[in-house]
């Protein structure tokens, strides 16, 4: 549970326009700013973010709220995770407990390699594009079809051909060798000789620069390509494992694509940097990749959160066969459905792309197969296919493939598709299978509950315009809520069927006049009062300098909906059979008194619209 003054803390700390601006450019619009809605496809714009009230809302399809509920939204988290985000944002910390002086050192650290990451990836872009040196580099990336301003997209950077640049410009900025080390960015070797400094060398160098980025955006690592045939070393040369960076655990062009990723349902997931920036800016943006390895549990779990399937995009050499085979365990393990496109030979998606178009490579991918069709098919076409010895021997291989699918009703599909097309009988081919017998691993559900967030809740029931209007102003101004405070409030809306919103706004603690109060007050409710106050805020209030008579009308007129209620269930009591002439007398008695007090009550003008 996130206490409310760190929640107000964030809030306070994250501007509402700033956060969405991260994500796609807003447009001033008078008071308010426009876009075009990210969560369901639109032609003109109808996503409208307040920054008086810190609130976003669109008109088409509904959704609305706090920077919270956007955050949560857009990047598939829940409440926690979402808050937690946003506090990294800003530097905030969660720990209820104060920290030990090994954690606060350990949270300093990290503080201080986020932001030497932040300033090595725009150092490394600044010398890519102006310094003479890196002339080679530009050629390149010309030579690929990487024009400057893709370039300049994902921050790609060039490190000079030097031993040591790097660590005279990061000490010239503040930064300490430690920190250097800690980085990865720097490596260090003792000296043979007594006395002797130890020697620190850049561990980038001549490289192209490409920043690797967590799924926030912020740069953790980088990997590097060598630009030279006769360069020592692989070609590509990563960022160790540091305290801000775990390679099995980052998707490297995730914080660009996953809203893509969200929309498609489906990932594409290919080998290398350029591979996935060409088809990024050609158009096919539901694309990641790993980090020049198999993929992780940790990496198929964090995909699962935005997608259903995943289509495996290698080269079409033995090496990216054998890494498409390699990646499939982890991916099946979390419920993911796996299909495979294939490049023609002497091509990458890269090649491809520039050669053939981003539309085609699309229609490529959306004709991909199964890829346990995908391997059935490339066994027919070998030679072992027609020997007993040979299908024998690939029924096994298929048999530990088939086995990891944790949908059991998928599994015993695959089983009886795959049995047909090696000529065997299913249930031969059933008994090969070494984990049969696994358990299936459920699909992946959000416990809502497990994560601190209220279990979700059935719609609010549609509100009258006069609960609206004073929803409106207690929302909004303090003299309303100070006034509907001194009142009965809590018996008058226990009787009326759409009290509910008004009651849980009377009853939250919060400062109208200060949108991170109200802010916090919000991301705290379930999920349809949050949805309930988020269309309050986006309508317009009443033009008048003193809301109180508006106020006062409104409530009398609950009073007497309340009074009408009450009078309608005596008389609908006074109809049941059997009463006593007791029970009869005391009916009459209170419908006659309702309907005394109803007279005096005056009826308040037509609300405003």
């Amino acid at each position: 549970m996130i206490p409310e003054q760190v929640i107000e803390q964030i809030a306070a700390a994250n501007d509402i326009v700033d956060v969405i601006n991260g994500y796609f450019p807003l447009k001033r619009a008078g008071a308010v700013y426009k876009a075009l809605c990210p969560f369901h496809r639109e032609k003109s714009p109808s996503f409208t973010v307040n920054p008086a009230r810190q609130t976003f809302k669109c008109f088409g399809c509904g959704a609305g709220g706090t920077v919270f509920k956007f955050v949560e939204l857009y990047e598939n988290v829940h409440f926690p995770e979402a808050a937690k985000r946003l506090a990294a944002r800003r530097g905030i910390r969660f720990e209820d407990e104060p920290l030990s002086a090994e954690e606060d050192a350990r949270h300093r650290m990290k503080s201080r390699l986020l932001a030497l990451h932040a300033a090595a990836a725009e150092w490394f872009h600044r010398i890519l594009l102006k310094s003479e040196a890196a002339q080679h580099a530009r050629n390149y990336l010309k030579s690929r079809g990487i024009t400057a301003e893709v370039a300049k997209s994902w921050k790609i950077g060039y490190a000079p051909e030097s031993w040591d640049a790097l660590s005279q410009w990061a000490r010239s900025k503040g930064y300490y060798d430690a920190e250097l080390i800690a980085s990865g960015l720097v490596t260090s070797k003792e000296s043979e000789e007594p006395n002797r400094p130890t020697r620190y060398y850049d561990r980038f160098r001549d490289r192209l620069m490409f920043p690797i980025c967590n799924d926030i955006g912020e740069v953790i690592a980088f990997s590097g390509r060598v630009l030279s045939a006769e360069a020592f070393g692989g070609k590509y040369v990563n960022s160790p494992e540091t305290p801000i960076f775990t390679k099995g655990k980052v998707l490297f062009g995730l914080h660009k694509a996953k809203r893509a990723l969200i929309d498609s349902g489906t990932a594409i997931v290919c080998e290398g940097q350029v591979d996935l920036i060409t088809a990024f800016e050609a158009g096919v943006r539901n694309v990641t990749a790993s980090q020049g390895t198999a993929f992780t549990e940790n990496q198929a779990s964090i995909l699962k959160r935005f997608v259903k399937e995943v289509v495996l995009c290698f080269d079409s050499d033995a090496a990216g066969l054998k890494a498409a085979e390699k990646t499939l365990e982890p991916l099946l393990d979390v419920g993911l459905s796996v299909r495979v496109a294939t490049m023609p030979e002497g091509h990458d998606p890269d090649s491809f792309i520039r050669s053939e178009g981003g539309e085609v490579f699309a229609a490529r991918i959306a004709g991909a197969r199964d890829f346990f069709e995908f391997q059935v098919e490339r066994f027919a076409a070998s030679p072992e296919f027609t020997t007993p010895r040979g299908k024998a021997d690939f029924a096994r291989k298929m048999a530990e493939g088939v086995s990891l699918i944790s949908d059991a009703v998928l599994r015993e599909a695959v089983i009886q598709n795959v049995s047909a097309r090696l000529e065997i009988p299913a249930a031969q081919f059933a008994a090969l299978l070494k984990r049969s017998n696994r358990p299936a691993k459920q699909e992946w559900k959000h416990d809502a509950a497990q994560e601190g967030e209220p279990p979700s809740t059935p719609p609010l029931p549609p509100m009258s315009n006069t609960i609206r209007i004073l929803c409106r102003l207690a929302l909004v101004n303090e003299d309303t809520r100070q006034w509907l405070l001194a009142r009965k409030w809590e018996a008058l809306l226990a009787e009326l069927t759409d009290g509910e919103i008004l009651a849980c706004i009377l009853r939250g603690r919060f400062n109208p006049a200060e949108p991170a109060s109200l802010s916090t007050f919000i991301a705290t409710l379930p999920p349809a009062e949050q949805a309930a106050i988020a269309d309050l805020l986006a309508e317009s209030l009443p033009e008048v300098a003193d809301p109180l008579p508006i106020v006062t009308d409104c409530w009398r007129d609950l009073e007497r909906r309340a009074l009408q209620n009450r009078r309608d269930i005596a008389t609908a009591r006074l109809r049941q059979p059997g009463l006593s002439l007791e029970e009869e007398m005391k009916l009459q008695k209170q419908v006659l008194d309702l309907t005394q007090r109803l007279t005096h009550i005056t009826r308040p003008l037509s609300p405003p619209p």
